[in-house]
């Protein structure tokens, strides 16, 4: 009898919520599909009736929400995937759906609430421009996940007129690079590296290496940025400038075995915490690794791959006191009158890194801000810390993306964002479009 429950009520729910479902059909025959809302109500999504009962599914602010609310018809994605059950779920009053019943009326369908904010979501849209890449914006205190931009995107509301563009396009239109694209996460994962130079070395403050512009070993060169001179450093100006050769310095001495387990524990070759379709992100670095490998994977180059979602839960993490919790789309499911059928609850997933370790990477990333890389952040109203990358990813090393992840009110954090812009090629910076999203906000 509970399997038979448990299939009724929970396995339903996954089934109808398949795109291939084809009784999706009869559940729409009978309820007209409920709304998508951003956490202040604006409408994200709504199935408008013309007068001979004609459906048409409408997305008022078009490309903007395109990947992360998604469309409903050639299959579904997004959220009107992960949310099929709800929308085509009706707790309309009783008596309501009996008089709707006598008149061969359907009933409107719940309303799935989410977390999302439209003025922090058209700011992401806004400050990511005509680039490719994507923008991740979290609160790292609860989980939810406040804006969801990719690029290039698409029109919702025409999809049916264009889905063999859409489905053939070279550039992946339909990709949601937020928590599908992998990429050489850059200097963005010189945190990472810290973090098991910490763990391994109890006496890390007192690092110290002399950068030259360039370190050599076993035959294998690697410059700073532009070849640039840091001279003595130590551990906290190491990530503060971003330097490479003292990264690579860094690589040289860790224990790959338990570097592989630290990256495990931040989610790389694992499952990752997403109600949305996502790409596992991988450390690849193998015991008996050569000097290159290790070097370049310390600062975020070599075989590594991540997504910018990936980036936003560790920096959610470390903002959060060492601790990830389970991030969240929907924040509740009404009726269609806005009466509460359902309300998520925020809930601790993992512990990712001691309490101790995530206030010492915290203050690094806020030096990144004082006076390293991210100084663009610096002065403002609200406080930030972060971490710039620039990830290589052509073979003549002449094109790479641009990274930055970070977060805001350092000492009890609000806000944690993940930017990367694709071929950026020096024109066009991650840190950037994360200001103005901040700016948004604050001001």
């Amino acid at each position: 009898m509970g399997y038979i429950t448990y299939f009724q009520v929970a396995r339903s729910r996954d089934i109808i919520r398949s795109p291939y479902n084809a009784r999706q059909d009869s559940y729409a025959d009978r309820v007209v599909r409920g709304k998508i809302l951003d956490k202040d109500g604006n409408v994200l999504a709504q199935t408008n009736v013309s007068e001979d009962g004609t459906e048409t599914r409408e997305y008022p602010y078009g490309n903007m929400f395109a990947h992360v609310v998604g469309y409903s018809v050639q299959g579904k994605s997004g959220l009107e995937s992960v949310e099929n059950f709800e929308l085509l779920t009706s707790n309309a009053f009783f008596l309501e759906k009996i008089k709707n019943e006598f008149q061969d009326k359907k009933n409107m369908g719940d309303s799935v609430v989410t977390t999302l904010n439209l003025e922090l979501q058209e700011a992401a849209y806004d400050a990511l421009g005509n680039y490719k890449g994507a923008v991740v914006v979290m609160e790292p205190s609860t989980g939810k996940i406040l804006a969801m931009v990719s690029k290039p995107d698409f029109d919702p509301n025409t999809v049916a007129e264009n889905w063999d563009f859409l489905n053939t396009d070279q550039d992946s239109v339909l990709l949601n690079r937020a928590t599908q694209g992998q990429y050489a996460p850059g200097s963005t994962f010189k945190v990472v590296t810290a973090l098991e130079y910490m763990r391994e070395n109890p006496d890390y403050e007192n690092y110290g290496y002399n950068c030259t512009g360039a370190i050599e070993k076993d035959g294998v060169t690697i410059r700073c940025y532009n070849g640039h001179v840091h001279g003595q450093v130590g551990f906290q100006d190491s990530l503060a400038y971003s330097c490479n050769t003292s990264f690579s310095n860094i690589g040289l001495s860790l224990d790959i075995k338990n570097f592989r387990e630290t990256s495990k524990e931040l989610l790389f070759n694992s499952k990752l915490p997403s109600v949305l379709p996502y790409s596992k992100s991988s450390f690849s670095l193998e015991p008996g690794a050569g000097s290159a490998d290790k070097m370049m994977t310390a600062m975020g180059q070599g075989k590594t791959q991540v997504s910018p979602y990936h980036m936003a839960l560790i920096t959610s993490a470390i903002a959060n006191g060492g601790t990830l919790m389970k991030p969240y789309l929907v924040d509740s499911v009404t009726n269609y009158t806005g009466a509460v059928i359902d309300k998520n609850k925020p809930e601790k997933y993992k512990s990712l890194m001691t309490s101790e370790d995530a206030a010492k990477l915290k203050q690094y990333m806020s030096a990144v801000v004082d006076y390293g890389t991210a100084s663009v952040l610096s002065g403002q109203s609200y406080t930030a810390a972060g971490k710039t990358g620039t990830a290589e990813y052509s073979s003549d090393k002449e094109k790479d993306h641009s990274w930055f992840i970070g977060m805001t009110n350092v000492d009890n954090p609000e806000l944690v964002i993940s930017v990367i812009i694709e071929s950026s090629d020096g024109t066009a910076k991650a840190v950037d479009v994360a200001k103005q999203v901040f700016d948004a906000y604050y001001y």
